[in-house]
């Protein structure tokens, strides 16, 4: 595979808190031109097989994928694993150890909001849950948009669900070593999902990159939906210097709601070793 590619490689499904199944996703990625897909579901790896078909079914080749999410110097960290065994039994419960606390925090979630006179938004974010075991923030915005207390999910982020906001709570998710030795461990290659996004001092981002590099992580995302022009510049800039691999995906979730569609990134520099070419003996 050359390295100027269309590759997609971080993306959600109802499985998860996206709005799509796993065969719409695949549809709507092979008719935007992707030639290499991965489902990366949040925790969750239940919609590998059915993913993996519809790619297939659709002309596309194809990788594993999952987002776990993980806790580092007090903030939610993204780690996107790629060309796993999904059938892997380590994976698979450290996964499902992660998806555990969800339920309680989301009661914690409803609870708060009550407080401010939002009355029912546990039981409203349940009907925009595929998977209850990873009820989300994602579904609390959709209630929220829903019921009309928000004009759209970008003003709930602004308001609601954040730090010092009604209704959020923290979770403490997996550590950032057991992460990355979950996927590894199953044949993957662990990547920094949308760094530009995490609220990092500079000595703090250097810190996580070497931690994650200690562990056996390999890649960073470089191009992703919620990366500007200028990120993509640095994150390939830090590739380089860190000698990590690059990857690229939209992280879509939902046509109404995901302003990068599958497959209309810009391409990878040249210059970077994509994750893909590491991969290869794990491609569908």
């Amino acid at each position: 595979m050359t390295k100027i590619f269309n590759a997609d490689l971080h993306c959600h499904s109802v499985v998860s808190d996206g709005t799509l199944t796993p065969e719409l996703l695949a549809q709507r990625a092979a008719v935007n031109g992707v030639e290499l897909w991965a489902l990366t579901d949040h925790d969750e790896i239940g919609g590998q097989h059915r993913a993996a078909a519809a790619a297939k079914a659709n002309g596309m080749r194809y990788l594993t994928g999952t987002e776990i999410s993980v806790t580092f110097a007090g903030e939610t960290v993204h780690i996107v694993g790629l060309g796993f065994d999904p059938d892997d039994a380590q994976l698979c419960q450290g996964l499902h150890d992660t998806r555990h606390g969800r339920g309680p925090r989301a009661m914690e979630m409803s609870d708060q909001l009550a407080k401010v006179g939002i009355h029912g938004a546990y039981e409203g974010a349940l009907k925009y849950v595929g998977n209850p075991e990873l009820i989300s923030r994602t579904h609390f915005a959709r209630f929220l948009v829903e019921t009309g207390i928000c004009k759209d999910t970008a003003e709930v982020f602004r308001k609601y669900l954040t730090d010092g906001k009604p209704g959020f709570v923290p979770h403490r998710w997996a550590a950032l070593g057991d992460a990355v030795r979950w996927i590894t461990q199953a044949g993957g290659a662990a990547v920094v999902a949308h760094p530009g996004r995490y609220k990092f001092t500079a000595n703090e981002e250097y810190a996580l990159f070497t931690e994650f590099k200690a562990h056996g992580g390999v890649g960073v995302e470089v191009v992703t939906g919620s990366h500007s022009p200028a990120e993509f510049v640095e994150y390939a800039s830090l590739a380089k210097e860190l000698g990590l691999v690059a990857s690229r995906g939209s992280d879509f979730h939902s046509p109404d709601e995901s302003h990068t569609d599958l497959g209309k990134l810009p391409f990878l520099s040249d210059e970077l070793t994509p994750v893909w070419e590491t991969l290869a003996n794990r491609i569908q």
